[in-house]
């Protein structure tokens, strides 16, 4: 099978339209209200978003994660990977392509799981970006295992009660609705336990613990959340799925997800090498240029190196899901992204900071936000770790234990069945068994 990263000429024409609109025109609200993304616009914000939007409308660029059935243009992951290497060097972009995170995994949720009324009540602002949600799974006592969460749903006639904690609920504070992971059945297997619920924001019994946010973040521009479930009762129509169900819930939003959000992760990383060679070109020390020095010119090389080495596993990971049209045959290929996501930003975002030395770790500069935003990717949809699990798991499946004490390409033996090939000599193991 010929491996073809090409697009259409029509789409390349798209793609450089999403770059010059995105360098000139979104980038600049980014530095205006960087911290904004996830609130409810002000009125002057909308009069600047709102054209904004319009225009990615006109071109089809808006949710085009999502089928034509619901206002997107159902490309598939290569085209979708190439469109968020665009998105990814903007913090408003994502908002105005409609492709912000979590949003579009919940959409994604409500899409395939959600009723005609839940739809029309959130799914269609939701894609409209008049409204943001919250996608509420991990837990205080064991962060995104599932198998230690304890926040219950209990069925009480038509309704389930709900009680328990959740914590980094992002957007909770400006949420208007919540999709809620909950233990309904405590005895079952891992992945029949639990049930996924939609809750609305205003749902009595919901308690916003705290704030808190990542570094960078302002107090008044925290994102993340404690919450707590105080007995909130929804009606069985809130299910998302079935009882029980929550596990292919969850990987709805998950799979595409994880190559968008490594695609956005190019888009950084190559922002930040190209401010390391803007620097290393501007900058003297000694005498020389820190372009003429062989230390920086490694740093620039190596960053150049896994930059271009991540970007090809990105797109091949998503030219493969578009082929095979199965998430679980790339699994492997989508935990190994997960991986390198994190370690290629942190990596060019070090070297970048290094160079800009004591001004590359304020905030004149962008480069602190690009490591953080590495380190936090190495622990979002959980930890690098648990992926190279995966991978180790699901590559060690595609091998066999060798018959023999001895390794099957131990080169004596190789050369005896050889020998017996082309000269038709009676094979013997020259290194025997015992």
């Amino acid at each position: 099978m010929a491996i073809d990263f090409e697009v259409e000429s029509d789409y390349q024409e798209l793609l450089d339209w999403a770059r010059e609109f995105v360098e000139t025109k979104v980038s600049k609200v980014d530095l205006i209200w960087p911290h904004d993304t996830y609130k409810d616009m002000t009125p002057q914000q909308r009069a600047i978003i709102d054209p904004l939007k319009a225009q990615v409308r006109e071109k089809g660029l808006w949710a085009c994660h999502l089928g034509p059935d619901l206002g997107g243009k159902g490309y598939g992951q290569l085209k979708l990977a190439l469109l968020n290497e665009v998105l990814g060097t903007s913090r408003w972009a994502p908002r105005i392509f409609g492709t912000q995170a979590p949003d579009t995994g919940n959409a994604e949720i409500l899409a395939h799981y959600g009723t005609d009324e839940q739809k029309q009540r959130y799914l269609e602002p939701l894609l409209e970006g008049d409204i943001v949600s919250c996608f509420s799974m991990t837990e205080p006592q064991g962060g995104a295992d599932p198998g230690v969460f304890t926040t219950a749903a209990v069925q009480d006639g038509d309704e389930w009660v709900i009680n328990g904690r959740k914590v980094w609920s992002s957007n909770a504070r400006w949420a208007k609705f919540f999709i809620v992971m909950a233990v309904t059945s405590p005895g079952a297997p891992l992945v029949e336990r639990m049930t996924m619920f939609v809750v609305p924001a205003e749902t009595p019994g919901i308690e916003i613990q705290y704030n808190f946010g990542v570094a960078g973040e302002g107090e008044d521009d925290t994102s993340e959340a404690l919450v707590k479930y105080n007995n909130v009762r929804v009606p069985s129509t809130a299910i998302l799925g079935g009882v029980g169900h929550a596990f292919a819930v969850a990987q709805t939003r998950l799979g595409g997800g994880r190559v968008h959000h490594a695609m956005r992760t190019v888009g950084n990383a190559q922002k930040a090498l190209d401010i390391m060679a803007e620097r290393a070109l501007s900058r003297s020390t000694k005498g020389t240029l820190l372009a003429d020095k062989q230390s920086v010119q490694q740093m620039i090389a190596d960053s150049y190196i896994e930059l271009a080495s991540f970007r090809l596993l990105v797109l091949h990971t998503a030219w493969k899901i578009d082929k095979l049209n199965d998430y679980q045959k790339v699994r492997l290929d989508i935990a190994a992204i997960k991986v390198q996501t994190a370690r290629v930003m942190q990596a060019i975002a070090m070297r970048a900071i290094q160079l800009h030395g004591a001004l590359g770790t304020s905030q004149e500069m962008p480069l602190m936000g690009f490591l953080n935003s590495g380190i936090m990717l190495g622990l979002a949809d959980g930890p690098t770790e648990v992926h190279q699990t995966t991978v180790a798991r699901q590559l060690l499946r595609r091998y066999k234990a060798s018959p023999s004490i001895w390794p099957t390409s131990l080169i004596p033996n190789l050369k005896a069945q050889a020998e017996q090939e082309l000269f038709g000599e009676v094979f013997t193991q020259v290194v025997p068994e015992s």
